[in-house]
């Protein structure tokens, strides 16, 4: 055998035999013995392994009910030992042995440091487990958990909030939050307490934000500049969950400004910037909605640019992808010119791969039916390298590329310069021009409601709010 391998088994061995002693002392000793084996238990537990530990819970959830104070204070601090490890391996075990039910009814007459232990054991045994939440939910334990909030201390504020938070992962939940008038006590709790707990405050505020009525709620309560909070001081996993919140937050017609004088158009760069492809698609949907303000369209331009003289290709995309939604806004126009992106979409065309060739065919055609763009396309060699993709590209490309020349072939000052593609007589572009054609007149009898709307009709909207 493996000499080290000897070892580790020994170790293991010798964990249960010495973590197996405590369990009769704990259940039938006096209470002198009881109290000495249960805060030795508690010091060994941080460096036993989970599997010699088992055993011991149902015990101590027992003695969590103790007749004897001081039992139960040295119950309280070795559970929530366990549910605190890495992993949270005991939160479901100690759920399941009752110890919810036991820590509702001692927590209204609980005081000072016994009643922080029993705090901090719940917050761990609900953020970590689901089934825990929907067992506290069931006990009436929302109910308690606010009554303390109204009335609590500094000291235990930020475990009631933290557990607060992992009972708003359930939407009957959330329903009873906002009935009760503690959507305030939610915020909050996205600016307080353990990550994993300010995590799941932004989420449940992101899933909140979904309705009309409690979006509007959430904008007047200052859940955006929270949400900001999360996203600067926040891990990857926060400041995805926090960045999705605060979009669908900002969706809210009065956030749209508010939120970009916070600062949070940078902070959505550093997504977009990012490793998590989430994190990309959430910064873009934002940028989207943050532009239909003009003044939020110049900012996000601005750093856009940036990133498509960056070297991340998948960022690069990503800004692409902005840039053709965004040039679709009657005001952004000039915007996309005046922040030098043409001549960077023009040398992509150039030198990127096919997906972004074509997303950024797709601005090119989008900014091409605006005469002051067409120069700017122009000047940046736009019009040779828009003929020039009718030798080998794919239809989609050509499709891009036709729209755009059509524009141009309307244009008085570049006329002749397109007139050359139809002289040369490429087939490519005569099925194209039949397609656009087709497409356009199909277009004239879409209803207006199925057309791309203006901005000046997107802020108008009420459903828009």
């Amino acid at each position: 055998m493996n000499p080290d391998a000897q070892i580790v088994e020994d170790d293991v061995t010798n964990w249960d035999g010495k973590i197996s002693l405590f369990y009769p002392v704990i259940t039938w000793g006096c209470e002198r013995q009881q109290l000495r084996a249960i805060y030795e238990f508690a010091r060994l537990s941080k460096l036993a392994p989970d599997s010699a530990l088992y055993s011991v819970v149902p015990a101590l959830v027992v003695h969590l009910g103790s007749s004897h104070p001081s039992i139960r204070e040295a119950t309280a601090f070795a559970l929530c030992r366990l549910a605190r490890r890495a992993g949270a391996p005991f939160c479901p075990i100690i759920g399941q042995h009752g110890a919810i039910s036991i820590i509702l009814g001692l927590l209204p007459e609980s005081s000072d440091r016994f009643q922080r232990s029993l705090l901090r054991l719940l917050s761990a045994l609900v953020a970590f487990h689901g089934p825990n939440r929907i067992t506290l939910a069931q006990n009436n334990g929302l109910d308690i958990v606010l009554e303390l909030i109204t009335s609590c201390s500094d000291d235990t504020r930020k475990p009631l909030l933290e557990i607060l938070s992992a009972m708003a992962m359930l939407r009957e939940v959330r329903r009873l939050v906002i009935n009760a008038g503690a959507l305030s006590f939610l915020i909050e709790a996205i600016s307080l307490g353990r990550m994993i707990s300010r995590i799941q405050a932004a989420h449940a505020i992101g899933l909140l934000g979904v309705s009309k009525r409690v979006r509007c709620m959430l904008a007047d309560s200052g859940a955006a500049l929270a949400l900001l909070q999360l996203i600067r001081e926040g891990n990857q996993p926060a400041k995805i969950t926090a960045g999705n919140a605060l979009g669908i937050i900002s969706s809210h017609v009065d956030c749209i400004r508010p939120v970009a004088e916070a600062g949070a158009i940078p902070l959505y760069i550093e997504l977009l910037e990012g490793p998590e492809p989430l994190g990309r698609e959430i910064a873009e949907d934002v940028f989207c909605i943050l532009a239909v303000a003009e003044e939020n369209a110049v900012l996000i331009a601005e750093q856009l640019v940036k990133v498509l003289r960056g070297s991340d290709e998948e960022a690069k995309s990503a800004a692409v992808d902005v840039f053709w939604d965004i040039a679709g806004y009657k005001h952004s126009f000039p915007v996309v010119r005046d922040s030098g992106a043409i001549p960077l979409l023009i040398e992509i065309l150039m030198n990127g791969n096919v997906d972004i060739r074509l997303k950024v065919m797709g601005t090119i055609a989008q900014l091409s039916y605006e005469e002051a763009n067409r120069r700017a396309l122009a000047e940046a060699g736009g019009i040779p390298l828009l003929i020039d993709l009718f030798n080998g590209a794919s239809e989609e490309l050509r499709d891009y590329a036709t729209e755009a020349l059509m524009n141009f072939g309307e244009d008085p000052t570049f006329r002749d310069l397109v007139n050359e593609a139809n002289d040369m007589n490429f087939p490519a572009f005569v099925d194209a021009s039949g397609r656009r054609n087709h497409i356009s007149t199909s277009n004239e009898d879409m209803p207006s409601s199925m057309r791309r709307l203006s901005i000046e009709q997107l802020t108008s909207d009420p459903d828009f709010s």
